[in-house]
């Protein structure tokens, strides 16, 4: 492609060479008025040579004026197609022409303002496209026409998606909740915004989701699809249930022994302290029910004391052999009691605790295993040292624990077996305090069971090195 400047010059010549021809035609006719036939041929070659300089010197004085006022335009009409094609850095030569000095500094304006709207309009979509993939909520906006035009990492996370799974596809082609593609129909239905809390089944988990979903309107009303904005509200679900059940729980633990200790007191008072047998009785069952209810109240207390934030434990060099021994100990009464049997197999083993608190965990652990362990069978502990660590294993030989039911064994008030676990006196608080314990200590708790075989309960605490 010729620039204008070419093009220009060009023209121009054809143009003189056009009127220096006709010229040195007419000088040449008359010419041979007044020569010789001889000389003729001279006369003809000499205007010829004179047309030859002629032109050159006019093209060579042309190209000098031409470039001087075509060159700006050549040079702007090349920054107006870069502009043209996205390229907002070209800029025009700002000659001091009279003709083109006001078009050049024009479009230069222009491409500046071009690329500060530019860089501000990238600046905006970048903002945009990081608040939506960190918004800690899933998105997905459909098209008018259904088809899925973004959708944010937190959506396909939650859905277990990949980008090749929705990319170019129909928000019906992807694996999502049926409930959820109902809703998102509704919207298109009613074309009108709509919340709702959706649940359903994820694997083996239950799923609760917060869906809010509306229309996209562009310009003039136009309607290009819809947004639907979703939280996972499954973990608020299952706290606000264990807080109905922890009030549940707590009324029903409270009331039992209160009930007892307030009847058989009215009965007392009523005349029956008379008896002395029946007294006797009454306030053996009196002594009972207040043990009960201040062991209850002394659980709550802990559990409180453990669960709130900061809780620390008063860290030492620990001997965890003296602490299972004293643990052991202490259990011994309610051991033989049962008429069970103690295998105790450890390592010499230092680790970073609290003694007290250490203590409190195995008697934990230990009571449980009596509690759910039939007479004359054998409770196994054992201490050793693995990846760096002291491991903790209390064996029991029970009932067992149901897979589905293992998740929920560290809540508060918690029981597998409700009515074996009351009668013997538990809170149901104690794994709940021995996992926030254990925790504090920087170490975890791991349950593994089997139903009728028993109940393993692993304990990860950090070596003293």
């Amino acid at each position: 492609m010729k620039s204008f400047r070419h093009r220009l010059l060009l023209t121009t010549l054809a143009w003189i060479g056009i009127l220096l021809a006709g010229l040195f035609i007419v000088i040449g006719q008359l010419f041979s008025f007044y020569v010789d036939a001889e000389d003729i041929t001279t006369v003809w070659v000499s205007l010829a040579s004179i047309f030859i300089v002629t032109i050159i010197i006019s093209a060579v004085i042309c190209n000098r004026i031409i470039r001087i006022h075509a060159q700006p335009i050549d040079n702007i009409t090349q920054v107006a197609l870069q502009l043209a094609k996205g390229n907002y850095r070209a800029r025009a030569y700002e000659t001091e022409s009279l003709g083109t000095a006001q078009l050049s500094t024009t479009i230069n304006i222009l491409a500046r303002n071009l690329q500060e709207i530019t860089a501000v309009r990238e600046m905006e979509q970048e903002r945009l496209k990081t608040l939506i993939e960190n918004m800690g909520s899933a998105l997905i906006m459909i098209d008018r026409q259904g088809r899925i035009s973004l959708v944010n990492k937190f959506f396909m996370n939650e859905f277990d998606l990949t980008k090749d799974d929705i990319q170019e596809k129909f928000y019906k082609e992807i694996d999502i909740p049926h409930v959820l593609e109902r809703f998102i129909e509704n919207i298109f239905v009613t074309e009108s915004p709509a919340r709702d809390q959706l649940e359903f089944t994820s694997g083996l988990n239950r799923k609760h989701l917060d869906v809010y979903g509306a229309p996209v309107l562009g310009e003039h009303e136009r309607w290009l699809g819809i947004v639907i904005v979703s939280q996972d509200i499954s973990e608020l679900k299952r706290l606000e249930q264990i807080r109905k059940d922890f009030v549940a729980n707590v009324s029903h633990e409270l009331r039992t022994p209160v009930t007892s200790i307030k009847g058989f007191s009215e009965t007392l008072l009523d005349g029956a302290y008379q008896d002395e047998a029946t007294l006797l009785s009454f306030l053996e069952i009196i002594h009972t029910e207040s043990n009960r209810l201040q062991l209850l109240v002394k659980d709550l207390l802990d559990l409180s004391k453990v669960e709130q934030t900061g809780f620390q434990v008063d860290v030492h060099p620990t001997d965890m052999n003296e602490v299972i021994g004293r643990a052991v100990e202490m259990i011994k009464p309610r051991v033989e009691e049962k008429s069970l049997h103690l295998d105790v197999q450890q390592e010499p083993t230092t680790v970073l605790g609290d003694a007290n608190r250490l203590i409190q965990v195995m008697m934990n652990l230990l009571i449980n295993a009596i509690t759910y362990s039939a007479a004359d069978t054998t409770i196994k502990i054992r201490l050793y040292h693995a990846n760096g660590q002291a491991v903790i294993e209390v064996e029991d030989e029970g009932i067992g624990i149901e897979a589905s039911e293992i998740g929920r064994l560290f809540e508060r008030f918690y029981r597998v077996a409700r009515d074996r676990s009351r009668n013997s006196g538990g809170t149901g608080l104690g794994l709940s305090i021995v996992k926030h314990l254990i925790e504090a200590h920087h170490g975890k708790v791991e349950v593994e069971s089997q139903i009728g075989v028993g109940t393993t309960f692993t304990v990860y605490l950090p070596l003293w090195s």
